[in-house]
C-alpha cells in the first residue's frame, strides 16, 4: 500500500526559511483562522435557527460539535489523501467541499440537513485544508519553524474577532441563510490559499538522483516512537479540558449576575490576549537557548492552564473573571503555539503528515467527550466552579504526563546505548554532525536516503 508524496520532492532537500515560505505562512495563517473560529462563528446564527425549525439549543449545537469532529477526526483520512495526492490538489478540494456546505446549507429545510451540509461537508473541506497547511509550513520552515508556528496559529484569533460580529451583521442584513451563501463565498479563500502552496523542488542532480523510498499511505510505525506516544497520550488528555473553560466563562459570568453584553466581553478579552500570546510564544521558543527544551516548555504552558482553570474557579466578580481570562488567554496561547511545533520536532519532517492525523483522531475523541462531560457536571452540582476544577485537573494531568513521560521514558537511554560499540565518538575537532545528534535522540538508527528530523528537542 504505498504511494509517493506528490508534493513532498526529493528527500534531503533544505527548507528555505523564507522565500516563498512566507507565502505559505500566510495562506496557513487564513487556514488556520478558517479551521478553528468558523465552529465558533456560526454560533450567531443558532437563536434564528432555533426559531426557523422550533428546536433546543443542543440541537443547534451540534453544528459547532460535528464541524469540530469532523476538522480532528478526519485526521487520517487527510494523512492518507496528502500521502497519495499532495498537499495542494488535496487543500483545493477542501476549499470546495467547505464553499458547498454552505451554500448548501443555505437552501436547507431541516436541521438534520444543516447537520450534513455545515456540519460534515464544510467540516471535512476545512479538514482537508488544515492539516495539509500544516505539513506545508514544516517543509519550508526549520530555523524558524517556532516562528511560523506561532503566527499561523494566530489566525485562530484574529478570524475569530472577524468573524463572529460579521456573522451578526451578515445575519441582521440578509437573514442566517444569506449570511451563509455568503460565508460559503468567503471560504472559496482556502483554494487561494491552496494555490499557495508551491511544493518544494530540489536542484537537479542528474537522473534519479532525488528520488526516496516509497512511503506508505498512512505511517503507523509513529506508534513505535516512544516520543509520539507520550505526546498522544498528553494531547488527547489535554483537550479534554482545554475548551471547556472558554464554553463556559459567558454563562459563569451571567450566573453571577453580569449584564449579558459585558459577560459576553470576556470572550473578547479571551481572544485580543490569544492574539498576541501566539506569535510571542513562537517567537521565544525560536530562541537558541529555549529550542532544545520546547517539550518541557509545552508543558510548562500546559501547567499554566491548569493553574489558571484553578484559580479561575474562585473568581466571584466581573473582575475576578476578567483577569482569569487574561491569564487564560496566555497559556492558551501558548499551548496553541506549541501544540504542533512539539508534534513536528518529536517525529520529523518524513512521518509529520501521518502522526498529524492520528493524534488529530485521538484528540477528536476527547473534543467530544471534554465539554459534554462538563455540561453534565453542572446539571447535577448547578456549581460552575466544579466545572473549572475539572478543567483544570484534566489539563494538569497532561502537562505531568508530557514531562515526567519525557524525562523518564525519553530522556534517559540505557547504559547499554551510550556504551555499546555502534555509538560513534564525536570528532577531536568538537564539531558534531546533525546525524550523530539525531542516532543519540531518536532509539532507531536513520535509514539510508531519508530526511534527517531535526533534532531540536530532547525527545
Amino acid at each position: 500500500m504505498g504511494g509517493a508524496v506528490v508534493d513532498e520532492g526529493p528527500t534531503g532537500i533544505q527548507a528555505p526559511d523564507g522565500g516563498w515560505g512566507w507565502a505559505v505562512l500566510l495562506g496557513c495563517f487564513v487556514i488556520t483562522g478558517f479551521s478553528y473560529a468558523f465552529p465558533k462563528a456560526v454560533s450567531v446564527f443558532f437563536k434564528e435557527l432555533m426559531r426557523e425549525f422550533g428546536i433546543g439549543y443542543s440541537d443547534t449545537a451540534w453544528i459547532s460539535s460535528i464541524l469540530l469532529a469532523m476538522l480532528y477526526g478526519t485526521g487520517p483520512l487527510c494523512s492518507v489523501c496528502v500521502n497519495r495526492f499532495g498537499c495542494r490538489p488535496v487543500m483545493l478540494v477542501g476549499g470546495l467541499l467547505a464553499s458547498l456546505g454552505m451554500v448548501a446549507a443555505s437552501f436547507c429545510r431541516s436541521v438534520i440537513q444543516l447537520y450534513l451540509t455545515t456540519g460534515v461537508l464544510t467540516g471535512l473541506g476545512l479538514a482537508l485544508n488544515f492539516q495539509p497547511s500544516l505539513i506545508m509550513l514544516n517543509r519550508y520552515f526549520s530555523k524558524r519553524r517556532p516562528m511560523a508556528n506561532g503566527l499561523a496559529a494566530a489566525g485562530s484569533p484574529v478570524f475569530l474577532c472577524v468573524l463572529s460580529p460579521l456573522g451578526q451583521v451578515l445575519q441582521d442584513q440578509y437573514g442566517w441563510r444569506g449570511g451563509f451563501l455568503i460565508l460559503g463565498g468567503l471560504l472559496l479563500n482556502c483554494c487561494v490559499c491552496a494555490a499557495l502552496m508551491r511544493p518544494l523542488e530540489a536542484p537537479r542532480a542528474g537522473a534519479g538522483a532525488g528520488k526516496g523510498p516509497a512511503r506508505r499511505l498512512l505511517d503507523l510505525s509513529v506508534f513505535k516512537d516512544r516520543g509520539f506516544l507520550v505526546y498522544a497520550a498528553a494531547a488527547s488528555i489535554m483537550v479534554l479540558g482545554l475548551f471547556v473553560p472558554p464554553v463556559f466563562v459567558v454563562s459563569y459570568a451571567k450566573d453571577l449576575g453580569v449584564p449579558d453584553a459585558r459577560a459576553a466581553f470576556l470572550l473578547t478579552v479571551l481572544g485580543f490576549v490569544d492574539m498576541f500570546a501566539r506569535p510571542a510564544a513562537g517567537v521565544v521558543t525560536g530562541l537558541p537557548a529555549v529550542r532544545p527544551y520546547s517539550v518541557y516548555l509545552f508543558s510548562f504552558a500546559m501547567l499554566f492552564n491548569g493553574v489558571t482553570d484553578l484559580t479561575g474557579s474562585t473568581a466571584g466578580d466581573y473582575g475576578g473573571l476578567v483577569v482569569f481570562c487574561v491569564f487564560f488567554g496566555i497559556s492558551y496561547g501558548m499551548v496553541g503555539a506549541l501544540q504542533f511545533e512539539v508534534l513536528m520536532a518529536v517525529v520529523g519532517t518524513s512521518k509529520f503528515s501521518s502522526a498529524i492525523g492520528l493524534v488529530l483522531l485521538l484528540e477528536a475523541i476527547a473534543v467530544l467527550v471534554g465539554p459534554p462531560s462538563g455540561g453534565k457536571l453542572l446539571d447535577a452540582t448547578h456549581v460552575y466552579q466544579y466545572v473549572f476544577i475539572l478543567a483544570g485537573a484534566e489539563v494538569l494531568t497532561a502537562s505531568l504526563v508530557l514531562a515526567l513521560g519525557n524525562f523518564f521514558c525519553i530522556g534517559r537511554r540505557p547504559a547499554a546505548d551510550a556504551e555499546g560499540p555502534e555509538c560513534p565518538k564525536p570528532p577531536a575537532d568538537g564539531r558534531v554532525d546533525s546525524r550523530e545528534v539525531e542516532r543519540f535522540l531518536k532509539a532507531e538508527p536513520e535509514k539510508n536516503g531519508e530526511v534527517a528530523h531535526t533534532p531540536e528537542t530532547s525527545v
